[in-house]
C-alpha cells in the first residue's frame, strides 16, 4: 500500500479512512530497518515500556479495542488486565517486529472491509465511559489521533536507537 495523505476523492469516509492508513503506514515505514534487538530495546529512561515492539503492538490492540470491543460489541479478548493495563506492552517484547507489523496489516485490512461497510453515523454497540455511545466516524478521527500520537513515540525511540530519522 502506498504511503500518501492525498485521498483519492474529497468525500469525508475516503479522507478519514486515508488519513488512518497514512498514519499506520507511517507507523510501519518508521519500523523499516531496526534490527531485531533495537525493536526491543527501550532507551527512554524511566519508560521500560517504550520499545517498537511494544508500540506496534499497543497500536494493533487499540484499534482491536475500539472496532471489535466498542464498535461492534465483542467481548474483550485483549491481553490487559486489571493488574497489567499494559501488557500488550509488556509482552510485545518477545515477539519478532515482523510478526507484530504482519499481524497489524492483517487486522487493518479486516477493519478497512469494516469501515467501507458501515455508515459513519453508526453508533457504537457499547458506551464510553461517560456513557455515550461514539459513532464510527468519532472512532476513525480517535483512531488517527491515537496512531499519529504514538508515531511520535516511534520517531523518538528509533532516533535515540540507532539514530533513524524521517517524516
Amino acid at each position: 500500500m502506498k504511503r500518501t495523505d492525498t485521498p483519492s476523492s474529497w468525500d469525508e469516509r475516503t479522507q478519514l479512512t486515508t488519513f488512518l492508513d497514512y498514519a499506520r503506514a507511517t507507523a510501519r515505514a518508521k519500523c523499516e530497518g531496526a534490527s531485531p534487538q533495537d525493536a526491543r530495546r527501550a532507551p527512554l529512561p524511566g519508560s521500560p515500556l517504550m520499545t517498537l515492539c511494544g508500540l506496534i503492538s499497543h497500536l494493533r490492540w487499540v484499534e482491536y479495542y475500539w472496532f471489535q470491543v466498542v464498535f461492534l460489541g465483542e467481548e474483550d479478548q485483549g491481553p490487559w488486565t486489571e493488574e497489567d493495563p499494559d501488557r500488550e506492552m509488556r509482552i510485545a517484547v518477545d515477539v519478532p517486529l515482523e510478526r507484530l507489523l504482519a499481524e497489524y496489516e492483517e487486522q487493518s485490512a479486516r477493519y478497512r472491509e469494516l469501515v467501507a461497510a458501515t455508515g459513519l453515523d453508526t453508533a457504537a454497540e457499547r458506551p464510553m465511559r461517560d456513557g455515550r455511545h461514539p459513532d464510527l466516524r468519532w472512532v476513525l478521527l480517535h483512531l488517527i489521533e491515537e496512531t499519529s500520537r504514538h508515531n511520535g513515540h516511534i520517531d523518538v525511540v528509533r532516533e535515540l536507537l540507532d539514530g533513524t530519522t524521517g517524516d
